[in-house]
């Protein structure tokens, strides 16, 4: 079997990766056990088999399923310390996948209710991110993410409430759940808001829909990134477009399968958008429901997509310079992919 070299060495940085889908199963179980919570049978099997829930979301009933096991999950964080451990190992486990920069999306009001509010939930959150950032040594911030589900006046107040905390580590504004619900342009004024802020712009697009909603997020949003936005590919227009603008797709090739948005990983449409030109961060989205943390998608893409470790090493870079990391970070991840290349195979 031929050599190569392992991935979870290669320095990265991580753009896509959801709050509660980041937790080890090992945690919501214990979690579970200790404030009685009963959780479906299937996430229970999952978790204790290591086999992901067997999942589709495109249609409405399949997504429906998806979101009960991830408010199920969910339902297990009920006390600050709860927040901090979580919190505590996801930054863990991006270390030990080569990571050197989280960003974690999170929406505040699904926790706000057992957190004293919307403002103690995203400051426990933020605190507890400042303090796993300096334990582990892991570059860490938050990106607020708003709720396609909800109201847009909803939206509106999340990003007045990120915008006011950026200085304490919020350093993008998302927008999140079943895209085929709630038009991007009904949430204009909310990425206005976080945009005049200074916050990144990257909402959700392009995986449960097709091209048209990645349109409607540059169109409508201005988007910065595009959550997914692998179904750009099925429009070679709007693919140089995304690569004249440099507007990175934070591609999360093994949720894609799980969900069925593709029906195998070779199916993803990688090389395409790699050829392209479109700047790509693989992202592991919610390894909780998913099975696979992030050196896993880079692993993915070596064996399905027969990248070589110089274009993985490009996926890398282009992770860093889409990310808000200080440029002396980015720098020193860069010159980090660079040494990886040179270490003998």
């Amino acid at each position: 079997m031929e050599r190569v070299r392992d991935v979870s060495e290669l320095p990265k940085a991580h753009l896509h990766l959801h709050f509660t889908g980041s937790m080890r199963p090992t945690t919501v179980l214990e979690l579970a056990d200790k404030y009685g919570v009963r959780l479906p049978e299937a996430l229970t099997d999952a978790l204790t088999s290591g086999e992901p829930p067997k999942l589709r979301a495109t249609d409405e009933r399949g997504w429906f399923r998806f979101q009960r096991l991830y408010d199920a999950a969910r339902s297990c964080l009920r006390q600050p310390e709860d927040i901090q451990r979580l919190i505590r190992e996801a930054a863990e486990e991006d270390i030990k996948d080569g990571s050197g920069w989280l960003e974690i999306q999170v929406d505040p009001t699904s926790y706000a209710p057992r957190l004293g509010g919307l403002i103690p939930a995203l400051e426990i959150i933020l605190d507890a991110v400042e303090t796993a950032s300096r334990d582990t040594g892991l570059g860490m911030r938050v990106l607020v993410a708003a709720n396609r589900m909800k109201h847009p006046l909803d939206a509106r107040t999340l990003a007045r409430l990120a915008v006011r905390y950026a200085d304490r580590g919020i350093v993008g504004f998302g927008l999140s759940n079943d895209e085929r619900r709630g038009m991007a342009r009904d949430f204009d004024r909310a990425f206005h808001i976080a945009r005049e802020g200074g916050l990144l712009s990257a909402p959700h697009g392009g995986e449960l829909t097709g091209p048209s909603s990645v349109r409607d997020c540059l169109d409508d949003l201005d988007a910065h990134r595009i959550g997914h936005g692998v179904r750009a590919a099925e429009d070679p227009r709007l693919l140089k477009r995304l690569a004249d603008r440099g507007v990175t797709c934070e591609v999360c090739p093994a949720s894609n399968v799980a969900l069925g948005v593709y029906e195998k990983p070779e199916d993803v449409p990688l090389r395409t958008l790699y050829d392209a030109g479109v700047p790509m961060a693989l992202g592991a989205d919610d390894p909780l429901l998913f099975g696979s943390r992030l050196a896993a998608q880079y692993d993915l893409v070596r064996r399905h997509h027969a990248f070589t470790d110089e274009e993985l090493a490009e996926l890398a870079r282009q992770s860093v310079r889409a990310s808000a990391a200080p440029e002396e970070m980015k720098g020193k991840l860069l010159a980090g992919v660079d040494d990886w290349l040179t270490q003998p195979v």
